[in-house]
């Protein structure tokens, strides 16, 4: 009983915890519009960057934000993994896919000439 407690009251404080972070993130962004008239853009954009970068830092506290700071790190540690392809790789892949496209270009421009030559025939 006390754990699915504990359960709810943790899913409702990042509930309020994400809340929050979006209204830090909107709260910047109001701010950019509210104030045009009193203040420099550049002040206008660190109201906007300040909210964001807080709206990202109280969220990051909430489960939902740990389960994506712990993806980014796995997506970190898989892409060093990654086989990227040499330069000489590339260029004939490059290569391939060009002559590839210029044999479909002349097929079916082949394909449309003959057709329109059918249909003109037919047509009279």
């Amino acid at each position: 009983m006390s754990a699915q407690t504990e359960t709810s009251q943790s899913g409702m404080l990042d509930t309020i915890k994400l809340l929050i972070a979006a209204a830090a993130l909107v709260g910047g962004l109001y701010a950019y519009y509210y104030y045009e008239a009193e203040f420099a853009q550049a002040i206008r954009v660190l109201m906007v960057l300040g909210g964001t970068i807080a709206g990202i830092g109280i969220a990051m506290t909430s489960v939902q934000g740990q389960r994506l700071w712990h993806f980014i790190q796995g997506s970190r540690v898989e892409i060093r993994k990654v086989v990227w392809p040499t330069k000489q790789e590339t260029t004939q892949t490059a290569i391939a896919v060009f002559v590839f496209t210029l044999v479909m270009m002349l097929f079916f421009w082949a394909l449309d000439s003959g057709l329109l030559w059918l249909t003109r025939k037919l047509v009279g």
